[in-house]
């Protein structure tokens, strides 16, 4: 019997050593990536155009006559631009993201400028502007931000040709003038990849904004030697404008892989 039980050890022992050796070492595996997180930390450009509407609120005044007589009003207008500019953001705590930045805008957004008083009317164009702020946004994806923004513009609004009722030339002008203030506005930004285009570095934002400009008096003047003709003009500029715009951002090779 003990000779049995040594024997049915023995035949077990040797087949387990060999089921062992016939398993082998087990293959290394390499732990899965972490999940890739975007950056949208460092510089940008950007370019592209819109379109925009003008708004004036107009105090019309003639010093001509033993009574002065005022006329107030509101005219409008609209028009197309295009812009470019640069611009750094900073992200912090995970899903915000806030920034500067500087552009400039060129194109043709007119303005009527009337003058009821002497029966005159004229196209004021908005033909430069500039803008320099910051900017808040959160991160709705990786890839998509939105954000508000705000700061200092600066305009140029071209000289101003009246004509009468029958669209006859005056012979009076408007000379332009440049004028300063504010706007806020807001947007949405996204990398070109959110409509499945491989395009590392690339977005598009589009973006609303509205520009509030300083009242200013002006006289109006005969073409001729420049000579007054009794009549001046206040106006406060109301610029509102949209925009899509192409964007590269030199940080974005594609999603940061995070550290471990």
């Amino acid at each position: 019997m003990k000779k049995t039980l040594l024997a049915l050890t023995a035949v077990a022992a040797m087949t387990g050593s060999a089921s062992a050796a016939d398993l082998g070492a087990r293959p290394y595996v390499k732990a899965p990536a972490p999940a890739p997180v975007a950056n949208w930390t460092g510089f940008y450009i950007f370019g592209g155009g819109g379109g925009g509407l003008s708004n004036q609120d107009q105090h019309v005044q003639t010093t001509v006559g033993a009574i002065p007589l005022t006329i107030d009003q509101r005219q409008g207008g609209s028009g197309w631009f295009g812009t470019v500019g640069a611009g750094y953001d900073w992200q912090f705590s995970g899903t915000w993201v806030a920034g500067v930045f500087a552009d400039g805008q060129f194109g043709s957004i007119r303005g009527t400028v009337q003058d009821p008083i002497f029966g005159l009317t004229g196209n004021q164009k908005l033909e430069t502007s500039w803008a320099a702020g910051i900017r808040l946004g959160w991160l709705a994806a990786p890839n998509v931000l939105t954000y508000v923004n705000g700061g200092y513009s600066g305009a140029h609004f071209g000289r101003t040709n009246f004509t009468d009722l029958a669209g006859v030339p005056a012979g009076v002008h408007l000379d332009g003038y440049d004028r300063h203030g504010w706007f806020i506005g807001g947007g949405v930004e996204n990398s070109l990849n959110f409509f499945g285009i491989s395009s590392p570095g690339w977005f598009m934002k589009t973006e609303y904004r509205s520009a509030f400009y300083n009242a200013t008096t002006r006289d109006e003047l005969f073409d001729v030697g420049n000579i007054p003709t009794g009549n001046s003009i206040r106006t406060n500029h109301w610029n509102q404008t949209i925009s899509t715009s192409l964007v590269y951002r030199f940080n974005w090779t594609g999603p940061v892989v995070a550290k471990y």
